[in-house]
């Protein structure tokens, strides 16, 4: 499980890709992604046949994922508060709690682009 002060520390590195479009992340996501073509193969992983928990899952898939936090920024767009499996190298519990940590940043991020101004 993550530590929940790092919650604010993830959620704040995602701020980065906050106005990246949808369909751009998920062309980014579908094409770089390492679980996109892990099972490409029809072999798929030498580990995959073995009993492993979520977390030993993420660990081995999505360590060494080159666009890991753009995936992270599309799965909490995607599936919000519903969040369920491994994704991102975290599990459905670790992303349930950074959820709204990531939630009240965006939606602070908007408030603050339009506060002030007249239409």
């Amino acid at each position: 499980m993550v530590n929940p002060e790092d919650y604010e520390l993830l959620a704040a590195e995602l701020d980065r890709y906050a106005n990246v479009p949808d369909d751009v992340l998920m062309e980014i996501v579908t094409r770089d992604c390492t679980c996109m073509w892990l099972w490409a193969g029809e072999d798929g992983p030498e580990w995959q046949d073995e009993e492993i928990t979520d977390r030993q899952l993420a660990a081995r898939l999505c360590e060494s994922c080159p666009v890991r936090k753009l995936c992270l920024e599309w799965e909490l767009r995607l599936a919000g508060e519903h969040q369920f499996g491994v994704c991102c190298g975290l599990t459905g519990d670790d992303r349930r709690a950074l959820y709204p940590v990531w939630r009240a940043r965006r939606d602070q991020m908007n408030e603050d682009q339009g506060g002030g101004q007249q239409p």
